[in-house]
């Protein structure tokens, strides 16, 4: 399940003397001029700032993968034929790290920021203004394509949120670090700068844990997985699961950070708990019950004992907050995960938990009548804020679904609202941080076109209707929207 903080910045088209000029996300001012810019081999990257070296390799790289050229570096600029980078560092202007003025002129290109940050994403904007090298192309010589044409433009550009954030689910399916870094590639490319990891759920637990390794021996691996669409036609039997080792995600958060993007780490509590009961049942209310298989779907391999799931959903089985010994295991975690992580945030989950477990748990009833609470959604609060507390003790604050203002939101927690806007409209009016996720607009899991040709969750959400969405909501009328072209046949309280 992808979610995604949508920048409410739209695809740019505009034609000119023949010209198409196409950058996403649109940026604040985009002037066309006159003529174009020559880049060849002959052009020289100019950096003035030590701080932009990283970013002129990255272009320079680019160009060498895919234009077959590798500009010489100078830390002065000739008359002309030359890309420049300036940056300087105004604690004046300390607001404006990611805003960045790009200039296209026939004789030079010059990219200016306050911020590397700014510098970085001026470079993206420069890369989406190369021509297009068709598929033909690839093997030809450089001689036969001794220069690109980059259209004069005057761009000056400033994001609109502070945080804006792409989700990436690897428990359901599990990606190779290759391939995240692809994914990280393409963030970096839109100008997102928030990078949502969900490493732990029910399906599978992949982020490794020393402490607890059968976390990802036990609980990183599933006996088989659903057929299509849920609740399936099948299963396919076949084993299925990957972890990454603490080496990874070190490299992963690396090579996230060196294209400005912070990676906030997902470790799902207390519900979505099952690949972690089945690595470890004692944090079960029940451990000695088995495992239930979600209704209506086939199962491969043993249903004895606690298993992990191999369907989506959401499952009864959850940590038990009546434990000590829980939290104990969770801080144990959490000590493992923070130090990988250099986010101010980390991602405690606390949505989709079903009470049914504690409702009928000696430990968690008990939890409920010591601590005067008024019953088991005020037992999730209090779950959520011991975890918060550990957490902020760490110099890290939490962010949780929009689940978590039930029983009572936790002191300095971001709710990340998903199921509509009413959960974000209520913790900003509580004077919470928040960030507008609602499924309807922002899931990419839905259906995308009429005739759909893959497996989705539900719904119908084309393009047309992500670009139009607007994250502040008018909460001082009150009102929430839905989209016109919602299928409202298709919504459903299950995410996954």
């Amino acid at each position: 399940m992808k979610k995604l903080l949508f920048t409410a910045s739209l695809f740019t088209v505009i034609f000119t003397q023949g010209q198409e000029i196409n950058i996403i996300p649109q940026p604040a001012q985009l002037e066309v001029k006159k003529g174009n810019f020559q880049l060849s081999k002959s052009t020289v990257l100019v950096v003035l700032n030590k701080g932009d070296q990283a970013t002129a390799s990255f272009l320079n790289s680019y160009l060498q993968t895919y234009y077959r050229l590798k500009l010489p570096v100078v830390n002065k600029a000739p008359k002309a034929n030359y890309i420049g980078f300036s940056t300087w560092n105004d604690t004046a202007y300390r607001d404006e790290k990611e805003s960045y003025q790009l200039i296209v002129d026939p004789k030079f290109i010059r990219i200016t920021a306050n911020g590397h940050a700014g510098s970085f994403y001026g470079m993206q904007s420069l890369i989406q203004l190369l021509p297009v090298v068709k598929p033909q192309d690839a093997n030809v010589k450089i001689k036969a394509l001794s220069s690109y044409a980059i259209p004069a433009v005057v761009i000056e550009d400033k994001p609109r949120f502070s945080y804006r954030g792409v989700h990436f689910d690897v428990c359901r399916h599990f990606f190779p670090v290759a391939y995240v870094k692809q994914y990280i590639d393409y963030l970096a490319l839109h100008k997102f700068n928030t990078f949502h990891w969900h490493l732990t759920d029910d399906q599978g637990w992949r982020i490794e844990i020393k402490k607890y390794p059968k976390l990802t021996s036990v609980g990183g691996w599933r006996n088989g997985t659903i057929i299509g669409r849920y609740p399936g036609k099948g299963n396919d039997s076949i084993r299925y699961g990957g972890r990454y080792t603490q080496a990874e995600i070190k490299e992963v958060v690396k090579y996230a950070t060196e294209r400005f993007i912070t990676v906030i780490p997902e470790i799902e509590m207390p519900g979505h708990a099952s690949a972690a009961i089945a690595a470890h049942p004692e944090l079960s209310c029940f451990p000695n019950e088995d495992t239930k298989v979600a209704k209506g779907t086939a199962w491969a391999g043993s249903t004895k004992g606690k298993q992990v799931q191999q369907a989506w959903g959401v499952f009864d089985d959850i940590f038990c907050a009546g434990n000590d010994n829980t939290f104990k295991f969770l801080e144990g975690v959490l000590d493992e995960v923070v130090p990988l992580f250099p986010s101010k945030y980390i991602h405690i989950g606390g949505d989709e938990a079903p009470k049914t477990h504690w409702k009928r748990c000696p430990k968690c009833q008990q939890r409920i009548k010591d601590l005067g609470l008024k019953d088991e959604h005020e037992l999730q609060s209090y779950f959520i804020q011991r975890i918060e507390k550990y957490l902020n003790s760490k110099g890290k604050q939490i962010i949780g679904w929009d689940e978590i203002l039930e029983g009572g939101l936790a002191p300095n927690a971001t709710v990340m609202s998903w199921q509509g806007e009413k959960g974000g409209i209520e913790a900003a009016k509580q004077g919470h941080n928040v960030i507008m996720t609602p499924g309807n607009w922002c899931y990419f899991d839905h259906a995308q076109s009429r005739n759909e040709d893959s497996v989705t969750i539900g719904g119908y959400t084309p393009i047309e209707e992500v670009y139009s969405y607007e994250p502040v909501p008018n909460y001082g009328q009150n009102t929430l929207r839905t989209p016109a072209r919602w299928n409202t046949n298709s919504s459903r309280v299950l995410r996954r």
